[in-house]
């Protein structure tokens, strides 16, 4: 993997911000070259130093990233990746499992430390005595902290489900919105289900959960009105089946589903301009 493209893909999990990753890995190579080479060429290996740099500066700005939501207006989702059209393999941050957006939700309920400790050794596989030096505790620390955030996925994880019978309920789900078919929506809606909306505060949107599968379904009928200025198409939203709205072409809306059973669980709307720059241009840089 190119080491650019390694760093962002680690900076973004650790993150969940493409920009600030970007911003992140620009920062550690700013560093690398501001060095002279004298300083360079002591440094055994100019990888390890831009991850531990990288890592560092994910660790200090998530820190100080747990501040700046408490000022946040409204709730705050991982910014959503669509799939990637660059041909340059280097532009690319790879969908796995640990992009889907339920993954990202999880991992922002961790401490720093438990978030960069568990991405680093269970997602990018470096061993603690590494991740040991990289956030600067013991290996001990790290086992317990990486061990403490692999609970928090264990616990909320759920059975996985075919990403074609995904794609088939999200799709059941669009139709039976554009109809604004209640009993549709309500059926194919976990009970329990919530959705979230991410606007930031610069468009309208709800601004807390709305819980349960009978207000989910009539908070949607009563947008129906806005509906049909917009078209809903399907699309891959972090690897996994999704929906996308567009206004004149031009995308207002990010869906992102998690699918429990053939119920819709969760659904997380990302409407907050900053975060669709990449589907405005339609490339993840």
């Amino acid at each position: 993997m190119n080491e650019r493209r390694q760093l962002i893909n680690l900076a973004y999990r650790l993150l969940g911000s493409l920009a600030d990753a970007e911003d992140v890995v620009q920062e550690a190579y700013t560093r690398w070259y501001a060095m002279s080479p004298h300083q360079r060429d002591a440094i055994a290996s100019p990888g390890a130093w831009l991850t531990t740099v990288t890592s560092r500066l994910c660790l200090n700005l998530l820190s100080s990233a747990r501040v700046r939501r408490e000022t946040y207006v409204g709730e705050w989702i991982p910014e959503p990746l669509p799939e990637p059209t660059s041909l340059d393999p280097a532009d690319r941050v790879t969908l796995d499992e640990s992009v889907n957006m339920a993954f990202l939700v999880v991992l922002e309920s961790m401490t720093p430390a438990e978030r960069v400790a568990f991405v680093l050794h269970d997602v990018f596989r470096y061993p603690f005595a590494e991740v040991a030096r990289i956030v600067g505790r013991s290996p001990a620390a790290c086992r317990q902290l990486a061990s403490s955030a692999r609970r928090r996925i264990r616990d909320s994880q759920a059975p996985v489900i075919p990403a074609a019978r995904q794609a088939q309920i999200i799709r059941q789900f669009k139709q039976a919105w554009e109809a604004q078919d209640i009993e549709a929506l309500v059926g194919l809606l976990d009970p329990d289900a919530t959705v979230v909306a991410d606007s930031g505060g610069l468009v309208s949107a709800v601004l807390g959960p709305i819980e349960g599968a009978e207000r989910i379904a009539r908070s949607m009928q009563k947008f129906a009105g806005k509906l049909r200025e917009l078209t809903i198409v399907e699309r891959t939203v972090n690897g996994q089946p999704g929906l996308v709205a567009q206004r004149d072409g031009v995308t207002v809306t990010v869906y992102a589903f998690e699918v429990v059973g053939d119920r819709i669980k969760h659904i997380w709307g990302v409407r907050n301009p900053g975060k669709l720059r990449t589907w405005v241009r339609g490339i993840v840089r």
